[in-house]
């Protein structure tokens, strides 16, 4: 019996691969991006956040300010709706607050709300949206096009689905879950 040597080399690669953990594809993508990968860590875990500035440049600057000077750090989880979002970004916990940069104009896209997806709250005017953002449990395709998409969660939406769930409709949360940390996957130590 004789070896083809050419295909006995393909699958040895493959299996280092496989036993790396990667498929022939994952093992092709580019390395993430670490300026715009964000580590959010719950009391559950740590969610990683693949930031889109291709989607809304403004709103992801914003926020990677807000993440290298901490502000994120003991925020909580303020409003969150089983089968709908998680709620954060507000210093005062009461949902009407924000940081003390600028409110952002709208950057909306054709970009879809889905499960994983985060998204910029903001008030009734399209452009007050500050430092709060939402991430989405569930499709959410009534905001697509009236809210900006800035991010979708890459790993660990596991932990995010164990935030504490408000009550009503409005979502609001009696002791709520918080941001235990909040940094930029290049400023990790």
């Amino acid at each position: 019996m004789q070896i083809d040597r050419r295909a006995f080399a393909l699958s040895a690669a493959s299996l280092a691969l496989a036993g790396a953990g990667l498929s022939g594809s994952a093992a092709a993508q580019t390395a993430p991006d670490l300026e715009n990968t964000v580590h959010l860590d719950t009391k559950d875990g740590r969610v990683v956040i693949r930031l889109r500035p291709d989607l809304a440049p403004k709103h992801v600057a914003q926020i990677k300010t807000l993440v290298k000077e901490g502000f994120y750090d003991g925020i909580v989880f303020h409003r969150v709706i089983e089968g709908f979002m998680a709620q954060t970004g507000d210093p005062t916990g009461t949902g009407t607050g924000g940081s003390k940069l600028p409110n952002l104009p709208a950057e909306f896209s054709a970009a879809p709300f889905r499960r994983g997806t985060l998204g910029m709250a903001r008030a009734a005017s399209p452009d007050s949206a500050n430092s709060q953002f939402f991430i989405c449990f569930a499709d959410a395709r009534f905001l697509d096009k009236n809210y900006t998409v800035f991010g979708e969660v890459a790993s660990g939406m596991e932990f995010v689905d164990k935030i504490k769930k408000g009550a009503g409709q409005s979502g609001m949360v009696q002791n709520p879950d918080k941001i235990v940390r909040m940094r930029m996957a290049a400023d990790a130590k």
